[in-house]
């Protein structure tokens, strides 16, 4: 039911701010957040949290009893403004098709949907159904050529002075020395991964000659929008564009015309006050002067509006992501990551952090330390040794005010499922053998136990770790190896030997690995470590894993016992 707002979570406290300020704009209606995404190629991680920082917000006010609608715009009906490389289908020929809108460009080669638009939200409606987020889809297209903004449109142009002078403000002028003016620095890769949360880079439509028009028609010869309006007659809305790309030339009138749509500094705008938006979050292409956010501050008060609460969001990174078979150009999606984690550890990475901290989403070794840490958050939950803020964020990451997202019924470590299905290469039969060795006690009654966590890992393993780095078991022992060991080195491996039997579990094999050392040196299996016995622990590793798979490191050594099977081991480590 509803959390206390006296939470110390960011999001507890951006939802107090939004329900107070939904109360004095319009009491007694549902509360309005929103979202925008440009379906314009792979909709990637950074652009999640355009949809995530509203949600989480959304559903904490849900969570309180209060109607709240999360209203998720697609711009399809944004210009295609170039080819993204690398993605599979597509090639430069698709060029020809920059300046139409995203939802008359063909989909990639072999794709199921109609249009380029179609083809990258399907992606992203899967994934944000795997993520639990509920939202009211717009599709801009259907808005502006069905005519729904009809009268926004003929109020912006009627406008269009109002809304010139307010650019105006901010329109870059070439200073004395053709020097501009300093703006704030944001990194370039930032303002690519979070190029998607509309046409920031589109015109404001300024024009030289013929006076200034907040509205782009899509030429009627050619369906690109490099026209440009030439005349308009407030009184009969008569419009008259030139297309620059194909010299075609039409006159219209607008009061009946829907192939054209604002200019985005004025579209978002006017969006916000068209559904009366309370919070929306933006990303770092909206925080220099002049950006679309804060022009549409002033330009929303044209329209009757009030510019919503709009925290900056920050970038997302991404933590050593393998080129993949059907390679994304290197920008990982929420499916990719959906791939190789569960739901719940994808919506704690941005539960836990404020929406303008940065921080990154690993592909790589750091998965399996982001997973210790999510496990001994649980456990904390369970024993009631978490804090406040962790807590509310585990809370955020394992359910939406709808219900309890579904989870792995024996979340085992991700390491060890990692370890296991890179011995066995994914052999359901050895793993399950493996998985039930690991506690005797309670075995595993089948896979299914430890899925969809131990899909997740195996897909980690297989997509994401380079196969020099894959775990080989040897076939045959090395005998070289074997005879080259002094008596110290035999025994060390008799002892291990001998007690792999009454050890055969993951914390008896753990006891053994490293009891064995201590044995050797004189002392009780439970002995405390010394840093001369930390060395002599090394070394006999690093033996054992010469032994069993060629290279000094690799799993570790309880769990690689335990896949290998008693059997193997023996034959070789028999010395």
């Amino acid at each position: 039911m509803a959390q206390s707002s006296t939470e110390t979570d960011w999001v507890s406290r951006f939802a107090d701010e939004v329900i107070a300020e939904a109360e004095r704009r319009a009491p007694g209606k549902p509360v309005v957040v929103a979202s925008g995404l440009s379906p314009s190629g792979p909709i990637h991680l950074g652009n999640l949290r355009e949809v995530m920082t509203p949600h989480l917000v959304a559903d904490e006010i849900r969570r309180r009893g209060i109607e709240v609608r999360h209203v998720l715009s697609w711009d399809d009906y944004d210009r295609y403004r170039k080819v993204p490389a690398g993605v599979e289908g597509v090639d430069e020929s698709w060029a020809q098709h920059i300046g139409k809108p995203l939802t008359s460009v063909p989909a990639p080669a072999g794709s199921a949907y109609g249009s380029w638009a179609e083809h990258f939200k399907a992606a992203m409606v899967e994934s944000l159904a795997e993520l639990g987020v509920e939202y009211d889809p717009i599709s801009q297209t259907e808005q502006y050529t069905t005519g729904v903004y009809r009268e926004q449109v003929l109020f912006a142009m009627k406008h269009r002075a109002d809304i010139d002078a307010v650019l105006d403000q901010y329109r870059t002028k070439q200073k004395p020395g053709g020097k501009k003016p300093q703006q704030k620095q944001v990194d370039e890769a930032e303002l690519e991964a979070a190029e998607g949360s509309g046409a920031a880079a589109e015109d404001d439509g300024s024009s030289a000659e013929g006076g200034y028009f907040p509205y782009k028609p899509y030429c009627g010869q050619c369906g690109k929008d490099f026209t440009k309006v030439t005349a308009y007659d407030d009184a009969t809305t008569e419009l008259t564009y030139v297309c620059t790309e194909d010299e075609f030339t039409e006159t219209v009138a607008l009061s009946e015309f829907n192939r054209g749509k604002l200019v985005w500094k004025v579209d978002w705008p006017m969006r916000w006050a068209y559904e009366g938006v309370i919070f929306e979050p933006s990303g770092v292409d909206h925080s220099s002067p002049g950006s679309s956010f804060q022009v549409g501050g002033q330009i929303v008060h044209i329209f009757g509006g009030e510019q919503p609460i709009g925290p900056m969001y920050a970038f997302v990174g991404i933590s050593g992501m393998a080129k993949m078979s059907s390679s994304k150009g290197g920008v990982p999606t929420p499916a990719d990551a959906l791939k190789i984690m569960e739901p719940q550890l994808l919506r704690w990475l941005y539960a836990r952090r404020r929406p303008n901290q940065s921080f990154k989403i690993a592909f790589d070794q750091e998965i399996q330390r982001l997973y210790d840490e999510w496990d001994k958050l649980e456990a904390k939950v369970a024993d009631g040794s978490v804090l406040p803020a962790d807590a509310a964020a585990h809370t955020r990451a394992v359910r939406t005010a709808a219900g309890e997202l579904p989870r792995t019924p024996r979340p085992m470590p991700y390491r060890t499922l990692a370890s296991v299905v890179d011995i066995t290469a994914g052999h359901d039969e050895q793993t399950l053998r493996i998985l039930s060795d690991l506690d005797p006690e309670r075995p595993l009654a089948s896979l299914d136990e430890v899925r969809p966590r131990l899909d997740r890992a195996e897909n980690w393993i297989t997509t994401q770790v380079p196969a020099d780095q894959r775990t080989l078991v040897r076939e045959e022992p090395d005998t070289e190896l074997l005879a080259s060991l002094d008596d110290e080195g035999r025994e060390s491996l008799r002892l291990l030997l001998e007690g792999l039997d009454s050890h055969w579990s993951l914390d008896g094999l753990t006891t053994l690995v490293y009891g064995v050392p201590k044995v050797m040196a004189g002392l009780e299996p439970d002995a405390k470590p010394t840093p001369e016995l930390k060395v002599a622990q090394r070394t006999f590793f690093a033996l054992l894993y010469r032994l069993l798979v060629t290279r000094e490191t690799g799993p570790r050594l309880p769990t690689l016992l335990l896949a290998v099977g008693a059997d193997r081991v023996r034959k070789l480590l028999a010395a």
